[in-house]
């Protein structure tokens, strides 16, 4: 005696309404239109709109060519869809104090060969920088107040607004010299490390 399957399947309007929703996000977000992913896919436009509109049963092979032509796996279109936000709260990303600095990551997630963060400088005050690796650079701007860059041996005096650029592997600080709080934002792009 067979058993029943058990679980979703595409005949399920739960998961054929996640497929369709699912293949119209990742669609959209390429910025394609049914006709061209229809043809990427190597399917009549008809099929592709069927899917899209969740009253479809397609074959295993239609979906197969439907995830390749998006660049993506099966899973990825027949899963629930992921929350497209996260909330962080003011004080939730790291924050370290160098010198006079309240320096916190801009970013709470790493971007492979970049650092960003937000430096705020009390008037006065003064942090002391770290040189990075060789060949790496760093974009320094001022959004309030003016903030001095003290680079090998060259002092920049930046206003809201201005930008410098300098190799990151020299020695630096940051100054406030003003009367009010400083803040810029700091990024650094690193080097391409062996391996």
């Amino acid at each position: 005696m067979k058993s029943k399957p058990t679980g979703e399947t595409l005949g399920d309007p739960t998961i054929a309404a996640r497929l369709a929703e699912n293949l119209a996000t990742l669609r959209e977000a390429r910025g394609l239109t049914q006709l061209q992913m229809a043809k990427m896919a190597g399917m009549p436009r008809a099929t592709w709109t069927h899917l899209e509109s969740g009253e479809g049963n397609p074959t295993l092979s239609v979906l197969h060519r439907a995830a390749q032509a998006l660049g993506v796996t099966l899973g990825e279109i027949l899963s629930q869809p992921k929350a497209e936000l996260r909330r962080y709260p003011k004080g939730s990303l790291p924050t370290r104090s160098p010198g006079d600095a309240c320096v916190r990551k801009l970013l709470p997630d790493p971007i492979p060969g970049m650092e960003i963060d937000r430096i705020e400088l009390p008037p006065k005050g003064r942090m002391p920088g770290v040189p990075h690796t060789v060949g790496t650079r760093e974009y320094l701007t001022c959004e309030r107040g003016r903030l001095v860059l003290l680079v090998a041996g060259e002092r920049w005096e930046l206003s809201p607004g201005d930008v410098v650029v300098f190799r990151g592997d020299q020695r630096h600080s940051y100054q406030n010299p003003g009367d009010t709080v400083a803040v810029g934002y700091s990024v650094v792009t690193l080097t391409n490390s062996p391996g």
